[in-house]
């Protein structure tokens, strides 16, 4: 089945009704036994729970997983003067400058500055506004500390770990947020595909045969920002750093040689194999990419992917899309919301298996 010579581009055709109560609030406990809804052919489905993992992929396929870490990027301080200040980081573009969403940011014009820390007469930290990016509406900010320990350090101390605002209502604490193979600092966001891995699901994926590499992709406003633009192909991407290693390609080409298949933990995994094999074949690569998928896209190195559910008119939920059709990946919805299963970022996740994949989706 395709429906690629038939595309809807416009953002309306991305739209779907959730219920709030299917928005989970907290995750599950242990993760694994999260549900997995698993995509398993061009029309079939089940249900399971995302502890068979083992069961359902096969011996010489390999896992591919994001290794990045959410960062404290929630900042409360105040402007000189008494008023209160939210900052969001959402990148580090120089050793002391940051790109940070900023609340309120109409009273903050460039040479303002903000302060963090307990004591207003020696703060620990401090944020000279230097320009409005116009991009994001957001603000480049110059960051100087107090004290010993390094600039990350001290955010790390005063910061907390920003959820998502659909997260209202939650006991989860910080580490919750985080992978447990979390290890590079940089995310604003959690890659949440992986939060349904535990040590003793890993244990038992290795002992069947699942090979499992890494990757980085700092997960910042490129993979959260709405689109906002009537027609999807006009929304752009913002660019999103990632770091593809060299033992992860090998692991990768040797996989495939060996007929097994490469099955992404999320989205972000997704783009940044994807957006490594844009100039030609699948390398070692470090850098911004501003990868853009939605349907009709040709995948050039996944085979299948594990995703959680996404928000409405998602430049996420047109990647999905891109693998398994748009009207597919909407009545699947529409039969989890049935199912009662859980949405979002501590919600249950999907297993889209080759076999599901479009014709024309299917990797070059």
């Amino acid at each position: 089945m395709s429906d690629c010579s038939s595309v809807d581009y416009s953002l309306a055709a991305y739209q779907y009704t959730l219920p709030p109560e299917a928005i989970a609030q907290t995750p599950v406990i242990p993760r694994d036994a999260s549900r997995l809804l698993v995509v398993e052919s061009a029309t079939g489905h089940q249900h399971r729970q995302f502890r068979d993992l083992p069961q359902l992929l096969q011996p010489g396929d390999l896992l591919v997983v994001n290794n990045t870490q959410v960062i404290p990027a929630r900042l409360l301080g105040y402007k000189l003067g008494g008023a209160q200040v939210e900052v969001f980081l959402l990148e580090q573009q120089a050793p002391d400058q940051w790109l940070g969403l900023v609340r309120p940011g109409r009273r903050l014009k460039p040479g303002a500055t903000i302060q963090f820390g307990p004591d207003p007469q020696a703060p620990l930290l401090t944020a000279q506004v230097l320009s409005t990016d116009a991009d994001t509406k957001g603000r480049i900010l110059r960051f100087e500390h107090r004290g010993n320990g390094t600039l990350y350090e001290v955010i790390q101390a005063l910061g907390q770990v920003p959820l998502p605002p659909y997260i209202t209502d939650t006991t989860a604490s910080p580490d919750q947020y985080q992978t447990i193979y979390a290890e590079q600092p940089g995310a604003v966001a959690a890659p949440t595909a992986g939060l349904h891995f535990t040590p003793e699901l890993f244990e038992r994926l290795d002992q069947a045969g699942i090979g499992r590499s890494q990757l980085t992709l700092h997960v910042g406003v490129g993979t959260f920002r709405p689109v906002e633009t009537n027609n999807i192909l006009e929304h752009k991407m913002h660019g999103e750093w990632i770091d593809v290693p060299a033992d992860t390609v090998a692991k990768i080409q040797a996989t495939k040689a060996q007929g097994g298949r490469v099955i992404a933990v999320g989205t972000t995994v997704v783009r940044a194999l994807e957006g490594a094999a844009q100039a030609g074949p699948l390398h070692p690569w470090q850098g911004k990419t501003n990868l853009y998928i939605y349907p009709g896209y040709r995948f050039r190195v996944i085979d299948g992917l594990i995703t959680n559910f996404h928000l409405p008119g998602s430049s996420l939920l047109m990647l999905v899309s891109a693998l398994v059709g748009r009207d597919r990946l909407l009545d699947l919805y529409e039969q989890a919301i049935q199912q009662h299963y859980r949405f979002y970022s501590f919600g249950d996740a999907m297993l889209i298996l080759p076999e599901a994949v479009l014709p024309q989706a299917t990797p070059i």
